[in-house]
């Protein structure tokens, strides 16, 4: 018979354990967006290493998931955008209105209106 592991403690005001310090430690140390490109290093069994440059296409567009859950792939997107295109010929002031610079608190703004789309 396996014999029972105890289970840590859990802390009931959701502080930290003792054991993890991150005094000294930088957020976002490490991060770099991925539109700037990356490399990866590729240890071989030999003890050589291969390292490889990757950079995105020109034009290339990275999609957040949520968005991808819709558009899985770049027809798909390309057809929503010549719709959305299509209705922008339409209004009387479209040019305008895609020239127009956007504010810094729009974004904000448009939060809380925003609502999850129904699938089709």
């Amino acid at each position: 018979m396996k014999k029972a592991m105890p289970k840590p403690a859990q802390a009931e005001n959701n502080e930290m354990r003792p054991e993890y310090d991150f005094r000294g430690a930088e957020r976002g140390k490490n991060y770099k967006p991925l539109h700037e490109g990356y490399t990866v290093q590729i240890h071989q069994p030999d003890g050589t290493t291969v390292v490889e440059h990757y950079k995105l296409e020109e034009g290339a567009v990275m999609l957040q998931p949520d968005v991808r859950e819709y558009f899985p792939d770049s027809d798909a997107v390309n057809a929503a955008l010549r719709s959305l295109i299509a209705l922008m010929s339409q209004m009387p002031d479209a040019k305008a209105l895609a020239q127009k610079p956007h504010r810094a608190g729009s974004k904000k703004r448009l939060a809380h209106s925003r609502s999850k789309p129904v699938k089709a």
